[in-house]
This record gives C-alpha cells, structure tokens and sequence, in this order.
C-alpha cells in the first residue's frame, strides 16, 4: 500500500524564534539566533557562543499543567512546545486530561541526539555522589530516558499509535520524518508528529569543545559565527531547539479540509560503514551521494526538477566535501547547481534537532515560495567559490519554487535526505 503524505502541521522552538510565524519572519529577515553564553566563557570554553532558545519557559508555563512542567526537563520543553504547536497549527484540538479517549491512528517519531545529558549533569550526578538520591525524584528516570520525549507527548495528546525515539546524532531529525512518513505511505498510521528536540547544556556541548569542533574566533561577534561555506568558518556553533512536524495522509487531510503544506515525495537513509574517507565523526563521500540519489529515486524525481536545497553544511572543513557530493549525486557541475542555502548559518547546530527545524524550515521556504539569505558566508571557501551562482547572501522571493532537497550527515557516518514537494492536488 502507497499513500501520498502531507505536512498539515509545525511547531518550532529555534534560537531565533518561537513559534512558526516569528520563525519564518526570522528566516526571512536573516535574523541570527546566536549569542555571547556566559557560562562558557566562566567554564573556559574554547566557544564561548550558542545558540539558545530564549521565553520558552514562559509558553511551557502557558500550555503544561504545574506537575507537568515539573517532569520536564528543558529537552522535553522544547519538544513538547514544538509539538504542540504543530498539533493545533494542524487544526487539531488537545484532549483534555480526563479524556479517556486514544487516538489509535496517531503516532510519533520525535528523536533526539544527546538526550537527558542536562539533567544527568545537573541532577542525577551531583545527588547520587552526595549520597542525596531520594532528592532525585520521581520524574528522574523519564528526564534522563532517550524516549522521555515521545513518552511525553504521547501523554500530552493521547497518542495510540507507534510512538518512539530515535536518535542518529545530527541525522535524527531527517531520519524522524522518513520514518513517520514510511508509516503513513504504508497504511499504519492516518498522522505522525515526526522531528527532533535538543536541549542547551555546557554538558551537551562540553564534548565537542574538547574536539575543537566549536567556532572559536568570533566569541566577540556571535551573530557571525556560524559561517556555513565561508573560507572564514572556524567550526560550528552549538545550539538548541526543536522541530516537529505533523505529517498525515493525503485522504485524512483532505476528509477534514486541512490546510496542506507541502507533500513528503521520498526519503532515503543510509551508512558509509566507516569506510572510503567515512569515519565515526566524517561521512563516506560515496555514501552521501547514494543517499541524496537514493531520496530521488524513492520520490521519482529527477535531479533535474530539484529547484533548492537545505544543506547538512556544519561550517567546518566538511562543507567543501558535502557540496562536491551534492554536485555528482546530482549530476550537475557547480555552476549549474540548484539555489543552495544553510539554515545553520541562523541558529547554529542544533545537534539532534537540526534536521527537525531545518525541515520546518524547508517546508515555509517552500510553501510560501522564497529562500532566505545565506548569511556569513560573503567569502565563500575556495573549493566552494564555483558553486557561488546558487548561493545568495539576499533574500530570494522565488514564487514557483517546487522541489526542494534536506539532508543531515550525522556522527557515525549515517545520512539522511528528504524530498519535500508543493502540494499539488492532482498529483
């Protein structure tokens, strides 16, 4: 059984904006999301940057019940702000608690890459040394569980379809709406809220600091860190948030006169197996591109329709590689490339999140036909000046955009790469 799939519903919790409107203004406008942390700078952080989220306590304390907010922790925050927010953006309306009612055709793929590392950190560390654990809690185990997330919101709206968490590092929000959309196409489930959450700790972010991954050189001028495909990129800039989206079939959207976004064409997921140049923390090149031909072929798409792209494009010394993987998969020499743009270069790297967001992302640029600036990178890399004709430091309003490409390339040499297309009634 073969279904097409919709996106009826987003929610968004981004560096740069809550709330799918503010965001898409974000986006539109280039509005960076990244700013000086001064807990990074007291712990001697190499980066002293990020990208933080900033009034979600005050809309989590809008939305959740005091017990509630209480049993999350800020991963679980994010997530769940962002899925509600798709939930009701879809038309949908929140059960109430006492509602005994599930909703056995709604499930939830909501991934995450690093998990309760905040709350392991701050909480369950410290009181277990001290000798403290009946301080814990009882909400301890469920902040710290990887499927806390989709745990909570199945809760949240009643959810009785599969619900689970996965996590693929920075892949884990592309890989959440593939396998959300395989569900529906397959005729298992009528909705599935898909994308990714991750929270902002000096814990979480601690690890990549050390690797000396983390942009260093623009500590005093945040909103220029984050350089995708600049010759100045000095590493990526940790950040935080959560995307999700809500992805339905085509007839139950259509039965309830549901406002469509874009349809999921196809998708593809893949491994390099850490071999040919690929490596726990660096994709296989040949790998990239059997992912990006491979979503083409599941959707039926011709290279030749793709009219944009998202890229994975971290602002390291992977960007020059990735694009040169984008131009073979694709088949088109770099001056030929479709419009080319990086939503990292707005709010960092989200880590388990940045798919997820950068897919909400994708979906306005393509529903409301525009492609927002590819900012800090005026001096693009040597290795990626050929491809500058696709890339535009402006705001491009591009009304019969169709086809537009999102990929992630994840630590662990795993990939991921969605198709996204205008909705079109008659197929």
């Amino acid at each position: 059984m073969t279904r097409r799939v919709v996106v009826t519903g987003l929610g968004v919790v981004a560096p740069n904006a809550n709330g799918v409107s503010d965001f898409e203004l974000a986006l539109r406008k280039g509005r960076s999301g990244i700013r000086f942390v001064e807990k990074l700078k007291e712990l001697k952080f190499g980066c002293q940057v990020g990208g933080l989220p900033e009034g979600v306590d005050a809309l989590a304390e809008s939305l959740f019940e005091e017990d509630e907010l209480l049993a999350m922790n800020q991963g679980h925050r994010f997530g769940c702000v962002a899925a509600v927010e798709a939930w009701t953006d879809a038309g949908l309306e929140r059960p109430a608690r006492d509602d005994d009612r599930v909703d056995w055709d709604t499930g939830a793929v909501l991934g995450t890459g690093i998990g309760g590392m905040d709350t392991i950190g701050e909480k369950v560390i410290p009181l277990t040394d001290a000798g403290k654990v009946r301080r814990l809690g009882s909400t301890a185990v469920e902040q710290v569980m990887a499927s806390g997330i989709s745990a909570r919101v199945s809760g949240l709206l009643a959810l009785g379809n599969q619900v689970t968490t996965n996590s693929s590092a920075c892949s884990t929000g592309n890989e959440a709406v593939i396998e959300g959309a395989y569900r529906i196409r397959e005729g298992r489930a009528e909705r599935m809220l898909c994308g990714g959450t991750e929270g902002g700790s000096h814990y979480v972010w601690a690890g990549f600091d050390a690797m000396r991954v983390m942009a260093r050189k623009w500590n005093d001028e945040p909103e220029k860190a984050s350089r995708p495909m600049s010759a100045s990129a000095a590493g990526f800039v940790p950040g935080a948030g959560a995307g999700v989206l809500l992805l339905e079939s085509e007839e139950s959207a259509l039965a309830r006169g549901a406002r469509i976004y874009a349809e999921v064409k196809g998708g593809y997921l893949n491994c390099g197996g850490h071999r040919q140049g690929g490596s726990m923390t660096a994709p296989n090149p040949e790998s990239v591109v059997r992912c990006i031909q491979g979503a083409l072929a599941d959707a039926d798409v011709a290279p030749e329709q793709i009219d944009a792209l998202n890229g994975h494009l971290t602002a390291t010394g992977a960007d020059p590689r990735e694009l040169a993987s984008w131009a073979k998969a694709l088949g088109r020499a770099p001056a030929e490339m479709p419009c080319i743009t990086a939503t990292k270069s707005l709010i960092g790297h989200t880590l388990g999140a940045a798919g997820a967001i950068e897919c909400v992302a994708t979906v306005l640029m393509l529903s409301r036909g525009f492609l927002q600036p590819a900012v800090n990178c005026e001096d693009l890399h040597p290795e990626i000046e050929p491809f500058a004709p696709a890339i535009s430091p402006a705001l491009k309003e591009v009304p019969d955009l169709q086809i537009m490409l999102k990929a992630g390339f994840g630590f662990g040499d795993v990939n991921s790469c969605v198709v996204f297309e205008k909705w079109n009634p008659t197929g």
